[in-house]
């Protein structure tokens, strides 16, 4: 790995295009080996050819959004190929709400290589982290101190010698200057991947174009029903769908069924 560090990517926070990506949500994506069309590929997207740098990428989007009246999770996404660790790989950037991990194609796009991925969401944010390897999610985190994956604490010292916090109330550099854990994720990425990402790169690049559709939603088998009462009284019952669907068959047959009045004269003896 190399010696990145956060103030490498100050830069972020003076930059119209992070600025940008701040505001409304952002996926910075880097895949070793795999070309940009074949990365636009594996997510599915609808190629719409090339634009030159990150703001006619902007204007793009912001033209999906208007379409979409800003109520759909379709995002454009731009694509070019970068030097790295190990050769060339891919960026790909999207300006997306942080909708766009699209975690359905990262098994794919680091199948025998590598993808580091990080995101916020517009609005309040969650700002995450994703590394794969070989197709397995090995290392992802909000926070640095609550990671998960197969190998979550795999990257522990790189995260102490870039000055994140591992332990909740720790401060994050020991020095009393807590570290901007964004640029810090920037520098985490290049330790990774050999690629140093600049503010010149992503507005004058060439990017591949794409219109990746919307994920879908996972099919659900079940319900869980999981409740305490003010008298510490539990009540835990898991619900399979074929259940589901049964009582909401039958209840649409006694809804639909015709109402019966009786009079009087109807009334048994």
């Amino acid at each position: 790995m190399n010696s990145a560090t956060a103030r490498d990517y100050a830069w972020i926070r003076s930059s119209s295009v992070f600025g940008y990506a701040l505001d409304v949500g952002y996926t910075l994506t880097l895949v070793r080996g795999v070309t940009p069309g074949a990365v636009l590929a594996l997510m599915g997207a609808d190629p719409q050819g090339t634009c030159t740098g990150a703001d006619e990428l902007i204007e793009l989007q912001q033209d999906l959004f208007e379409e979409t009246d800003y109520s759909g999770e379709a995002v454009i996404a731009g694509a070019f190929s970068v030097p790295g660790e190990g050769g060339d790989w891919t960026l790909l950037l999207q300006f997306d709400g942080g909708a766009g991990s699209w975690s359905r194609s990262l098994v794919p796009l680091s199948t025998g290589g590598r993808a580091v991925v990080h995101s916020s969401n517009g609005g309040k944010p969650i700002h995450l982290f994703h590394w794969y390897e070989d197709g397995d999610l090995r290392t992802t985190f909000e926070w640095a101190s609550s990671r998960e994956g197969s190998t979550p604490d795999d990257l522990n010292s790189v995260l102490r010698e870039l000055g994140f916090d591992l332990d909740e109330g720790e401060d994050e550099t020991g020095t009393g200057t807590p570290i901007d854990t964004k640029a810090g994720v920037f520098a985490l990425a290049e330790r990774m991947t050999g690629v140093r990402v600049t503010e010149d790169q992503l507005r004058n690049a060439e990017y591949q174009v794409g219109h990746v559709p919307e994920e879908p939603a996972e099919e659900w088998t079940g319900i869980v029903v999981d409740i305490t009462d003010a008298n510490g009284d539990r009540l835990y019952k898991e619900v399979s769908r074929a259940d589901v669907e049964t009582a909401m068959a039958r209840s649409r047959v006694e809804a639909e069924a015709p109402v019966v009045v009786r009079g009087p004269s109807s009334s048994s003896s």
